[in-house]
């Protein structure tokens, strides 16, 4: 079990207006990455999603697909996935990769810098999409090598740090919700140490 969790943020599948203020207030937030995962939008739509967001925060960006625009902008990193499985060969920095089972996880977690295991509990974001592992085959992963993705609400926190997990990966409760101020106070109030704050519908 991590001290000090990973907290990363992952973009839905569309870009959304304002998309670029929701991803400062994020990383203001103390976040440690967003990752943009956008699967169908364009290279010219990712570009100028970028040049939308502050430079400063540009270390803290990951990319899911679009990987040419590591040559233009200074970002933290790529993420790999079934769509993108392979790092160009020209990049050596943050690499973090998705896997879905125990069997792949802890493979891979020799590779990368960490890897996303989904899904962890029933999905916000994708109706139908269940928690895929018991606590006992949690327990066998990596430690700290191993980001928990999928349901991931600041009341599942607790459940989080029991486990070996490096930290988690958060989807639908961020974006799917009316006030995404009130989610971010909600989770810092469990790292703090305190109940969560009741949220808005």
């Amino acid at each position: 079990m991590a001290d000090n969790l990973l907290r990363i943020a992952i973009t839905p599948p569309d870009i959304r207006p304002e998309e670029a203020e929701a991803i400062a207030a994020i990383l203001d937030a103390g976040w440690d990455f967003v990752h943009l995962r956008h699967p169908g939008a364009s290279l010219r739509d990712m570009r100028n999603l970028i040049e939308s967001i502050g430079p400063h925060n540009h270390r803290r960006l990951k990319l899911h697909g679009h990987f040419d625009l590591l040559c233009d902008f200074n970002l933290g990193g790529i993420h790999l996935n079934r769509r993108c499985p392979e790092a160009p060969s020209y990049f050596s920095g943050n690499i973090s990769r998705s896997c879905h089972s125990i069997a792949e996880a802890k493979e891979c977690a020799r590779k990368y810098d960490y890897i996303t295991l989904s899904p962890i509990f029933t999905s916000i974001s994708k109706p139908g999409y269940h928690g895929a592992f018991t606590a006992e085959e949690l327990s066998t992963i990596p430690p700290n090598k191993v980001v928990a993705l999928g349901g991931i609400t600041p009341e599942r926190v607790a459940d989080i740090r029991s486990l070996p997990f490096a930290g988690y990966a958060v989807l639908g409760y961020l974006w799917e919700g009316a006030d995404m101020a009130e989610r971010l106070d909600a989770f810092a109030s469990i790292e703090r140490g305190q109940s969560p704050i009741p949220q808005s519908e």
